[in-house]
């Protein structure tokens, strides 16, 4: 017999829990144990009913979900995912949580209708149940940037992420040199979510973050994060290359498809490029790594011990596509190197984890 997932659902609105509550109710591997309306609540019911994953409003009566999600994944770290709002303060909120060591999200849609999302918020409660859940003060252990003292033999590199990788994506940045190769990242994540995450990273960071436009050129010393709900491709204009902004409604399960940055970079950079596939579920990224490396591009892929779902990287390896796997906290350095002629780097970086 499967073992069911034990899920609580904290939300001050009885509306909003009625509705979760309806949407896995059909679903035989999920058994709601409990509601909760308050963190206070919510805290006694965590002790009591020991759930696999737990749903958390991001604004509650009592005690804010931020503050409250601090608390759990410090005395007791478990997975959590955040149910937020498509507004600018949620995405902030959400965004933090993510850091904080929440394992996804699902976006309110503004009329408050679950059933719109009913499919994603399964499939992610799913997810959830089985990641790997860690937390860390990230204040405390800020990553410094390598100092690399080589040249750049590569022109790009191109990165794809999902579930766990806002993380993993913040540790990597924060330690790139600040004329390092552009560096193109396709990361699943919602509309109006994008731009804040890079805005978010862009503060912490030496080197410049931002969300990538259609037409823009690619810079030495910058990240583009590809915008939320779109799909993200390299082209090339004489010797110079340029981002693809594509609104494609049809075809790929995610926006942005990592598959299509993965292959624009193979069709149109090839060797001259370095492939990072990171933390995330499903198989995005697997096909255009494989294609990058049969380009004779360098590609990498996240170690199952440091991801929080060996999914992506895992579909990946198992395709031909990853030349070498790499732990989180190693991940930053052995981009440079791969970027790099002469391997003399420093680093006071994240440890392995």
């Amino acid at each position: 017999m499967i073992k069911k997932i034990k899920l609580l659902i904290i939300d001050d609105s009885l509306l909003i829990r009625a509705m979760i509550k309806s949407i896995v109710a059909d679903d035989p591997s999920i058994d709601v144990v409990g509601e909760a309306s308050d963190p206070f609540e919510a805290r006694e019911k965590i002790k009591q009913l020991n759930p696999d994953v737990v749903t958390l409003d991001v604004e509650m009566p009592k005690m804010d979900g931020l503050s409250f999600l601090e608390k759990i994944m410090s005395l007791r770290p478990m997975p959590v995912i955040m149910v937020s709002t498509l507004t600018q303060k949620g995405a902030d909120v959400t965004l933090r949580a993510l850091e904080l060591g929440a394992i996804d999200y699902v976006a309110k849609p503004l009329n408050q209708d679950l059933t719109a999302i009913g499919q994603e918020l399964l499939i992610k409660i799913k997810v959830a149940s089985s990641a790997r859940v860690s937390w860390q003060k990230r204040l405390d252990q800020t990553p410094k940037p390598i100092i690399n003292s080589g040249s750049y033999s590569k022109k790009l590199i191109a990165v794809g992420s999902s579930t766990g990788g806002v993380e993993a994506l913040y540790d990597i940045i924060l330690q790139l040199p600040i004329d390092c190769p552009p560096m193109v990242i396709a990361q699943h994540i919602s509309k109006g979510f994008s731009e804040r995450f890079a805005e978010r990273v862009n503060k912490c960071a030496e080197i410049n973050v931002k969300e990538a436009a259609d037409g823009e050129k690619l810079m030495a010393g910058t990240v583009y994060i590809a915008q939320g709900g779109k799909h993200i491709s390299i082209k090339k204009t004489g010797h110079e290359y340029f981002c693809q902004i594509i609104e494609d409604r049809e075809g790929d399960s995610f926006r942005p498809s990592v598959d299509r940055l993965f292959l624009s970079v193979a069709e149109v950079i090839g060797r001259d490029a370095v492939g990072v596939i990171l933390t995330g579920m499903g198989k995005d990224g697997a096909l255009g790594m494989l294609t990058m490396r049969k380009k004779g591009a360098t590609t990498l892929g996240q170690d199952e011990k440091s991801s929080v779902v060996y999914g992506m990287p895992r579909a990946a390896m198992m395709a031909g596509g990853v030349e070498k796997q790499v732990s989180l906290g190693q991940m930053a350095r052995h981009i440079i190197l791969a970027c790099t002629k002469t391997a003399r780097l420093k680093k006071a970086g994240a440890d392995d984890r």
